[in-house]
């Protein structure tokens, strides 16, 4: 019949952000009050499940959102640097809609193959390292359930490529909140469904969010 593993991939909480910048790998960007609630709720919602084992991206917003999870279960968190938000030319720079990126000769060069993309790393490498880290996680975790907190660029990526769809998108569309949890279903070693779940919805921000890269 085949052993059943669930790994849980979660994107980490609000962040602090008064200046609506790109903050990326950028140090020192933590969650914000709110972002900390968020965390609390995914911790809650998880905390009746079958965890053994609690990863996290090295950045702060992850490891803090991954804080309350493990604490729940009475566990450490381990690092793993392949669930790292990925790099971005324009970290540290305020870059959505309505801030005049587009408009800014010296930011086209970056932006000239948004299929790979050419600002940041390209979205085949994000997929494999994701998954990769997911599946170490499920060998160990083999016959249990086991958390990665990330960031959405990679959650997202590693799901459209599960989902057999292409990988370049319009971020705008990514369904991947804040604090949510896609939960992705091993039979032995290979992925057989993926789920979607917001338990810190009700906490999201009820004004339309702009869209920073990199978030």
């Amino acid at each position: 019949m085949g052993t059943t593993t669930i790994v849980h991939l979660v994107r980490h909480g609000e962040v602090h952000n008064p200046y609506g910048v790109l903050y990326g790998r950028l140090p020192g960007f933590h969650l914000s009050e709110r972002g900390r609630a968020m965390a609390e709720a995914t911790a809650a919602w998880l905390a009746t499940r079958d965890i053994v084992a609690v990863v996290s991206s090295p950045l702060d917003r992850a490891q803090e959102t991954a804080a309350p999870i493990a604490v729940v279960h009475g566990l450490a968190i381990a690092t793993d640097d392949r669930l790292i938000e990925p790099p971005n030319v324009f970290e540290g720079q305020r870059f959505g809609v309505g801030d005049g990126a587009l408009r800014r000769p010296a930011s086209w060069w970056a932006l000239r193959n948004p299929f790979e993309p050419s600002w940041s790393e390209p979205y085949t490498s994000i997929a494999a390292r994701m998954l990769a880290a997911a599946e170490d996680l499920a060998a160990g975790a083999r016959g249990h359930e086991a958390v990665a907190v990330s960031h959405q660029l990679p959650v997202w990526t590693a799901r459209r490529f599960l989902e057999g769809r292409r990988l370049w998108h319009d971020p705008r569309r990514r369904e991947c909140s804040l604090a949510s949890v896609t939960s992705l279903t091993f039979l032995d070693s290979t992925v057989v469904s993926v789920d979607y779940h917001t338990p810190a919805g009700d906490l999201s921000p009820s004004k339309s969010r702009r869209f920073v890269a990199g978030a």
